[in-house]
């Protein structure tokens, strides 16, 4: 379990870091913000990429993630209440898989319909969150089973 975790804290953390490049004015895999947009957002008629505040709150969440995922591997100590864990831990799995799902979906493709985003978020974000999704939901299983 603790490859498991470390795998999943690590991919989340990379995700953390892209979101507080973006946040801070980066516009890699773009070439400019518009470009940005079009690869890591893909909403129809928004050709800006998300706001700072918001790529910081998505980092925020990305770190939390990470560490109920170190957490439940057993590799650092708990700085969240104990009641806390289990239902963190459910949460982040819901919103992972449900993410990975609506990735499938027409209303999802009608809502993100621009190019490169909509291949990019078949071919690898939408999966990408339901391996983390069942890697939370694996973590957690394991943890709170003994």
């Amino acid at each position: 379990m603790m490859m498991l975790a470390l795998l999943v804290a690590g991919v989340l953390l990379l995700i953390a870091a892209l979101h507080v490049y973006w946040g801070l004015g980066g516009l890699w895999p773009g070439t400019d913000a518009a470009d940005l947009a079009a690869r890591v957002a893909g909403f129809a008629g928004e050709p800006s990429p998300p706001s700072a505040i918001a790529s910081f709150l998505v980092a925020s969440l990305l770190v939390y993630s990470a560490i109920v995922a170190l957490v439940l591997g057993g590799l650092i100590q708990s700085p969240i209440p104990f009641f806390l864990l289990g239902p963190s831990a459910l949460t982040i799995t819901l919103i992972f898989v449900g993410r990975g799902i609506a990735g499938y979906t027409s209303a999802w493709r009608r809502l993100t319909p621009v190019e490169p985003f909509a291949r990019l978020d078949r071919y690898y974000y939408s999966p990408l969150c339901l391996l983390i999704g069942a890697g939370i939901f694996t973590l957690g299983i394991r943890g709170f089973s003994g």
